[in-house]
């Protein structure tokens, strides 16, 4: 297993090679740091054959740096790829590579909250069609050296299957326990000014069933338990959980997305707003 980290020479992309220590660590993986350049960042200093050289060579030098951030006890490997679309060039060498998860800094130079998606990250979570992992501002300082628990928001839309499984996976291949997370609030329920008591009950009934189907597929000694939160918002729903350093989240795609890719939904944007640890966005499986 690989995971690819999108490395940029920033603090959120030393952000990000932390968040991929991380997980290379807890799923016994590969890192794979890479960058993806542009040819016409160097078009305006030289011209012709010398453009790949040009930026090679820089990248070159900025991966040899990132290389140095990675403790020795995780396999890393550097790559270099040019392309016209960052984005795309980001996915064409985490598909290249067989990465099952790509990592990028989720820091885009504004103010909300912990994460904060730049263009080439917010092109990414809508497109995507690989696992990518949004690493908070300051992630590069946390003391967790592995991950320490998954949470998984679940819902009864398309894709929460395709959501289950992967949280199921990893959770066991880390090792870590697994939370079933279901999160009600007031400001998605319109004309009520308090919580439904019935969609509260059917939420709970929900949860019940998916942490039955977890644990029928866990092994038994794993550790896994079903929450549901209430807040006037969801924001203040996933606040009221505990987190922890080492704590990350996984969230499905929008039903909007098209198979096989990413949509960040609503209701994840709104998380990331709040949260401070790290998310997973998990793209919709294919149509049978």
């Amino acid at each position: 297993m690989k995971v690819y980290v999108a490395y940029l020479a920033t603090d959120g992309g030393r952000d990000a090679i932390a968040l991929g220590v991380q997980l290379a660590r807890s799923l016994n993986a590969e890192l794979a740091l890479g960058m993806v350049v542009p040819p016409d960042q160097a078009g305006a200093y030289v011209s012709g054959d010398l453009v790949d050289q040009v930026l090679t060579d820089q990248a070159d030098a900025w991966l040899t740096q990132a290389r140095e951030l990675v403790p020795g006890d995780v396999e890393a490997s550097t790559h270099i790829g040019v392309y016209d679309s960052i984005a795309e060039g980001i996915i064409a060498e985490a598909q290249r590579l067989d990465a099952a998860i790509v990592v990028v800094g989720a820091t885009g130079g504004g103010l909300l909250g912990r994460h904060s998606l730049g263009p080439v990250v917010n092109d990414l979570i809508h497109s995507s069609p690989v696992a990518v992992a949004l690493a908070p501002r300051g992630q590069r300082h946390s003391k967790a050296e592995r991950v320490r628990s998954v949470t998984c928001a679940v819902g009864a839309r398309p894709g929460a299957e395709e959501l289950l499984d992967a949280a199921i996976a990893g959770a066991e291949r880390a090792g870590v326990p697994l939370r079933l997370v279901s999160l009600i609030a007031v400001d998605l329920m319109p004309g009520v000014h308090q919580a439904d008591q019935e969609a509260l009950e059917k939420a709970r009934a929900h949860s019940v069933t998916v942490l039955d189907e977890a644990r029928n597929r866990l092994p038994a000694t794993a550790d896994v338990e079903s929450v549901v939160v209430l807040g006037d918002t969801v924001e203040d729903a996933v606040n009221s959980l505990d987190w922890h350093a080492g704590d990350l989240i996984m969230v499905g795609s929008s039903r909007l997305a098209a198979p096989k890719r990413l949509f960040l939904g609503s209701t994840a944007a709104k998380m990331l707003r709040v949260l401070d640890v790290p998310m997973v966005v998990v793209p919709r499986a294919g149509l049978a």
